[in-house]
């Protein structure tokens, strides 16, 4: 897949990974002989249709260099901020000042090792044609309890139409850049790019996802998350 249009991506990776439960962040945990992180790189740096990648880090990370740099010498770096909207409208502004002509920024997680070929190509195509962007996401499947403060059922919520976003999430670079400015004046700060973009109006266009494209949270989904690359059901390995 060829696009005319210049998209570049970026992974936000200057999070400290407090409920990993390790002593490396997750990003740099081992899988499968490399880094969370790049392999998370290596999947978006082989779509024919991404430009480049942009990597977004803490002020004093020691590991980059060390662990992913020597397997990914073009890849660009930019220092984080206070928070995920804070880091991602830094990497916006890095990819701005690199190529004025950027038109998309595709922004993924770095603890999603697995993404396929063929879900950034869906997303891709979507995003291409919707003037909001789209995000991968997969409906919910599960049966949904709402709580009180007690943690007492309060009621039971109606599944239907309800989906649970995943990433990559791509949108024109000038456009999700205003957004998160804007939310980040706000009182309540944005969860995701999407809620960013959906507080300034718009409204993205949702991409099935795939439930291979797994985010790490725990010591437990790294050996899940080795299970899904060796079979060749995610990363640059899928077509």
């Amino acid at each position: 897949m060829k696009s005319k249009v210049s998209i570049h991506a970026l992974i936000p990776a200057a999070g400290l990974s407090e409920r990993f439960g390790a002593e490396l962040p997750k990003q740099y945990s081992s899988l499968l002989g490399q880094s969370v992180l790049a392999h998370s790189i290596e999947a978006l740096s082989h779509h024919p249709s991404i430009r480049n990648v942009t990597v977004i880090l803490a002020e004093d990370d020691a590991r980059f260099d060390s662990l992913v740099r020597p397997l990914f010498p073009d890849v660009s770096t930019v220092t984080g901020g206070a928070s995920r909207a804070h880091s991602v409208l830094n990497g916006l502004r890095h990819i701005q000042a690199q190529d004025n002509s950027a038109d998309y920024a595709l922004v993924h997680d770095a603890a999603r090792p697995c993404i396929g070929q063929s879900q950034l190509d869906d997303l891709i195509i979507a995003g291409l044609a919707c003037d909001d962007g789209a995000i991968l996401a997969i409906p919910v499947s599960d049966t949904i309890k709402k709580a009180d403060q007690d943690n007492l059922i309060e009621q039971t919520v109606d599944r239907n139409h309800l989906w649970q976003a995943q990433t990559p999430q791509m949108f024109p670079v000038q456009r999700l850049l205003d957004a998160l400015e804007a939310s980040l004046d706000g009182l309540e700060p944005p969860t995701d790019e999407s809620s960013a973009m959906e507080m300034q109006g718009a409204r993205p266009q949702l991409v099935m996802g795939s439930s291979s494209n797994i985010k790490i949270t725990t010591a437990q989904d790294l050996i899940i998350a080795e299970g899904i690359i060796s079979r060749g059901t995610g990363t640059a390995n899928q077509s």
